[in-house]
Order: structure tokens, then C-alpha cells, then sequence
């Protein structure tokens, strides 16, 4: 699956710099003026992975294949963007097809770049985009509601019906003050909810960009993003943007020497990415071979088929079994031929849920 990030914000917070960061790339212009991202930039990053390396060594991998993830660096919001202010609403469009929000708030003083309102409040920036965000989502249903109310006393119409339901549910969030993502949605409702396409029902991720001593542990400013982020059932993670473009410039050795000056175990991108697929329920399994090792990403709690249909659709559509072997046996056995004679190669059928870092062999018919 391709999972998209879209990175939001005040002008002047940082995300271009991220965005570089991430994508090891100048693509993005990082200047010290509002609005200097104008077009969306688009970057495919690859999952930090590293049981994927130790299982292509062992299995002696021609080619190692990493998940993605698609980061979309959208242009700087300000105070009424919803009503046209700055570069307006255009830019809104961006964040609907995205599967979550990276919302960069600037956590450092510098009176060298210029912020947008003129003072430094990360949480003031938080709700500020979090305000327009929900205006354009409460124009966007309000303007549905008449058609639908028209068709559902129609009476035939059972999905407009049951659109106009989840569409009232998410206003009355909004009109409270608060996000759709705050509605209770059931299971049952999940797609048609995602169907609505808002912008504040996706997961949120509060993206902390501090200054450079304090990147290891953070300041009082992000300290007051994660008490937001604790409140709000988002998650939250701290980045020093500048550090992390420093570190994107480097090869393995300085990084790791590097990191270890600052006192950091990993590159903060790298918790981001882990902190995104946590906040959207994601886990990851391996398929291993002679050819390729290559890491594919699911949703916690889907069954091997569902896994298997991630490949293909035709290995959902004809699926057979699984040949399991979770990833600490493939590695203390020294591989598939180990695990098998060891007795850790499992064959999983239909109703198996897989585990993170299962290593599958799937067998089909079509």
C-alpha cells in the first residue's frame, strides 16, 4: 500500500527544511519568506527497515526492496487560508487524498526567521491550522446537506441516507470546535467515513521542530505539543529540522558518529516514519528470496490473505496457505532451510492474523 503524509503548517516553521531532509533532496526551496513552496512537492522515501538487511544477508538477497512512504510538503497555511487569505484554500485539495497530517510546529526562537504572526507559540500555530482546516471542512458538508436531505426523503436512496447520517455526525464536531477525527465512527461505517473525504478525520502526527540543543530531549515548547498530543489522541515527535537536513548530507559512518555527539540513538526522521505507521495502524512483513528481500506494509490485524493481496490481488483471490516463519526463528536458524528443520515454519491458512515481521511464502491457484 502507498501510504502519503501530507506536512502542514505555518510559513516559516520548518517544513520545507524537513521535507528536504527526508527526501535527501534540495528539491524543495527553503527561504526565509511565506509561501516560497507554491507547487505541492512530492517525495518517496523508503521505510527505515533494518531487520530487512540482516534477512537479504542471510538469504543472500540480489536486491533489497524497502517499503515507501510518500511525503507531501504542502504550501505554508495562514490565518484565514479557508476564506482565500495567503495563497487561499487551493492548497486544501492536497491533504484530502493523504492518509494522515504531519502538522510542523516551529518549537525555537530565532529572530533571524521571521514567523508569520510575530511570536513563537507552537500551540497557537497548532490551532490555527487546525481551525482552517475545519472551516473548509464545515463549508464542504454544509453545502452537501441540502442534495442529500433531497434524495434521502425520497426514500429510495438508502446510501444517501446513510451519507447525510456520518455528514451530520461530522458537523456536529465542527461546530463544537472540534476535529471530525474527534466523532465515534463504527467499523461498520469505516469506508463510507473515508468516502467524505475530511480533511480533520485524518489521524493526526504534531511534529515538534525544535531547535538544535534540543533534539534529544526536547524544550518547553514541544513539551506543550505532546500534553496537546496526549489530550488529542494524536501522536507527537520532536525533530530538529536543521539537524536532521545536516544528517541527511551524510554518509553511514559520519551519521553514526554524529547521532552520537548529539546523544541521539537515530535520525529523528526515522521515529517520525515508525510514529506515522503507528498512527495508522501499519505493520510490516517480509517476503525473502534468492532474487529480492522486500518489505511489504499492512494493516495490523489482517489476515494472510489480506497480506497476500498486497502483492498481488490474485494471491488474495486464490489463496491457498501461507508459509510463516517469524522473523527471530529465520534469523537464529540461519534461514528457511534452518527454520523448516527446526520445525518454526508454520503453514497458515486463511483466518492466520499476521504478525509483524513474518516471513511468507504464499501459495495460490487462479
Amino acid at each position: 500500500m502507498a501510504l502519503k503524509v501530507a506536512i502542514v503548517g505555518l510559513p516559516n516553521v520548518g517544513k520545507s527544511t524537513l521535507f528536504n531532509a527526508l527526501t535527501q533532496t534540495a528539491a524543495a526551496q527553503a527561504a526565509n519568506y511565506p509561501f516560497c513552496t507554491i507547487e505541492p512537492n512530492v517525495g518517496d522515501v523508503a521505510v527505515p527497515e533494518p531487520r530487512l538487511e540482516k534477512l537479504a544477508a542471510i538469504a543472500g538477497s540480489k536486491e533489497i526492496i524497502p517499503a515507501r512512504i510518500n511525503f507531501v510538503d504542502v504550501a505554508g497555511l495562514v490565518r484565514g487560508a479557508s476564506k482565500g487569505e495567503g495563497l487561499g484554500n487551493q492548497f486544501l485539495a492536497n491533504i484530502r487524498d493523504c492518509d494522515a497530517v504531519a502538522f510542523v510546529t516551529r518549537c525555537f526562537e530565532d529572530d533571524d526567521i521571521t514567523h508569520v504572526e510575530g511570536r513563537v507559540d507552537p500551540l497557537s500555530d497548532l490551532e490555527i491550522i487546525e481551525t482552517e482546516l475545519m472551516l473548509a471542512d464545515l463549508e464542504s458538508l454544509e453545502k452537501r446537506v441540502p442534495n442529500l436531505e433531497k434524495r434521502a426523503k425520497a426514500g429510495s436512496d438508502k446510501e444517501s441516507a446513510n451519507t447525510l447520517r456520518l455528514v451530520n455526525l461530522a458537523l456536529d464536531q465542527l461546530r463544537e470546535g472540534r476535529p471530525a477525527r474527534a466523532a465515534k465512527v463504527s467499523k461498520e461505517d469505516d469506508k463510507a467515513w473515508r468516502m467524505l473525504q475530511l480533511l480533520t478525520a485524518q489521524p493526526a502526527l504534531y511534529v515538534c521542530n525544535v531547535d538544535e540543543g534540543s533534539a534529544s530531549d526536547g524544550n518547553k515548547y514541544s513539551a506543550v505539543i505532546a500534553e496537546r498530543a496526549a489530550r488529542d489522541n494524536a501522536k507527537a515527535v520532536v525533530i530538529s529540522a536543521k539537524i536532521e537536513s545536516e544528517i541527511a548530507q551524510l554518509d553511514e559512518a559520519e551519521r553514526t558518529e554524529f547521532l552520537e555527539t548529539l546523544g541521539l540513538e537515530e535520525p529523528g526522521l526515522n521515529r517520525l516514519i515508525h510514529e506515522a505507521y503507528a498512527l495508522l495502524g501499519l505493520q510490516t512483513y517480509f517476503t525473502v528470496g534468492p532474487k529480492e528481500a522486500r518489505a511489504w506494509t499492512i494493516h495490523v490485524g489482517d489476515t494472510a490473505p489480506q497480506a497476500a493481496g498486497v502483492i498481488h490481488t490474485d494471491f488474495e483471490k486464490g489463496f491457498i496457505r501461507a508459509e510463516t516463519i517469524a522473523y527471530p526463528d529465520y534469523v537464529q536458524f540461519k534461514g528457511e532451510n534452518g527454520a523448516k528443520e527446526a520445525g518454526k515454519m508454520r503453514s497458515e491458512g486463511k483466518e492466520y492474523v499476521v504478525k509483524d515481521g513474518d516471513v511468507m511464502h504464499f501459495r495460490f491457484n487462479v
